[in-house]
């Protein structure tokens, strides 16, 4: 290929613009296909050659109008890459890859981030610890797991994204009650052992296999307890070359490996459970969400749907070539507002260089030489927005746009 790439990038949802940006500035072709409920959205137009529109069946993409309609547009379109933007599309694009026999990620290998059963047993197999868990086909196992594995445990939909959809269970009980409930569903979810401990994330860029940037965080409250019982969501960077950072940087490096993901990006969970010992809860081929790319672009200088288009841009056989790294501490702290606009300009800290602009939300990012500075000042936040700003809504059980 002696030109760059054609890129076909998915999304059902509104996100990803630096992206696209990026890919238009290194000379790319920018092809779009999004919803129509999300034709208004304010995507960087000026970066995207053609946008096209599906009508979606309820929230679902009906695949095979999908294929169709690609298999349309590669009459007059030569499709280099096909692009996943949300953690929803990467099946569809799997598939598209599939169907026109293009490089990346294959239908059966994005299972390891879309399906937590699949990417568990592929951990698993590569010797990485995970928390004790049973898929739901069986009965009997399912009734021997409960009796060989302590309460409480945690029902999760096998191939949703974040907090949605989770139940935290205390009896056998509450068990069965659950699977009644979930009726023919329930062999599209597990039951895994609950372990109480810290939750960290690793994000990543991934090039011919190995994890060129890393950024190591701690959150502060577990993403389930926040989504669940209506906390606060903080997360910050974890100590530079502390043993804590080693090992998650090692154990992540792990879990690329075990996936075959040979270039993109990558968001990586795990916890380390009160004796110390770390468990793999999750990965996934995408940028993470609630904004922090933007916290590791404060820490680093290096933004990550930038650096992801930079990736899918090179032409075959050139390398990848990381830029300069900063070493800063920064952190995030987003809530639920009550206020349509909330204003913060009551926040004047010099260290605040970022502040969410969403209705009903508000958000801070701050950045700092030393790593207790940052703990310092988003406690402090944690306090004053419970008083100022926060605002409870009931987790869905499907996730919204």
């Amino acid at each position: 290929m002696d030109r760059p790439p054609t890129l076909l990038c998915l999304a059902c949802y509104f996100k990803g613009a630096r992206f696209l940006e990026k890919a238009k500035e290194l000379g790319c072709r920018v092809l779009l296909v999004t919803s129509h409920k999300l034709e208004n959205e304010d995507w960087p137009r000026q970066s995207i050659d053609e946008i096209y529109l599906l009508d979606e069946k309820n929230e679902r993409w009906d695949m095979e109008r999908l294929v169709r309609g690609v298999s349309y547009l590669s009459r007059t379109e030569r499709i280099d890459r096909i692009v996943a933007l949300d953690d929803y599309d990467v099946e569809k694009a799997a598939h598209l890859r599939e169907h026109f026999r293009m490089p990346g990620i294959s239908l059966s290998q994005s299972r390891y981030f879309r399906d937590k059963l699949a990417m568990r047993d592929q951990a698993k197999r590569a010797g990485i610890l995970v928390p004790d868990y049973t898929p739901l086909f069986h009965h009997p196992e399912v009734e021997a797991f409960c009796a060989r594995v302590p309460p409480p445990w945690v029902l999760k939909p096998r191939s949703e994204a974040s907090a949605t959809g989770i139940k935290k269970l205390g009896t056998t009980r509450d068990v069965w009650a659950a699977l009644e409930k979930l009726g023919d569903n329930q062999a599209f979810c597990l039951l895994e052992h609950f372990i109480p401990g810290r939750v960290y994330h690793v994000d990543s860029l991934v090039f011919a296999g190995q994890v060129r940037f890393a950024r190591a965080h701690g959150y502060l409250d577990p993403p389930m307890q926040v989504a669940h019982e209506g906390g606060i969501f903080c997360s910050t960077t974890v100590d530079y070359g502390s043993s804590l950072e080693d090992r998650l940087l090692e154990l992540n490096q792990a879990v690329i490996e075990s996936t075959g993901l040979r270039r993109g990006v990558s968001h990586t969970e795990f916890i380390q459970a009160e004796d110390g010992q770390f468990f793999f809860l999750e990965t996934s081929a995408r940028v993470g969400g609630a904004n922090i790319a933007e916290m590791v672009e404060a820490s680093s200088g290096l933004n990550l749907w930038a650096e992801w288009a930079c990736l899918e841009a090179l032409h075959n056989g050139e390398e990848y070539r990381l830029p300069e790294v900063r070493h800063d501490h920064a952190g995030i702290i987003i809530s639920l507002a009550r206020q349509q606009a909330p204003d913060t300009s009551r926040y004047d800290d010099p260290e605040i260089v970022w502040r969410l602009k969403k209705r009903h939300h508000v958000g801070l990012i701050v950045r700092a030489g030393e790593l207790p500075r940052i703990h310092q000042l988003l406690e402090q936040y944690s306090q004053r927005f419970m008083s100022e700003f926060h605002a409870v809504q009931p987790l869905p059980e499907k996730p919204t746009a």
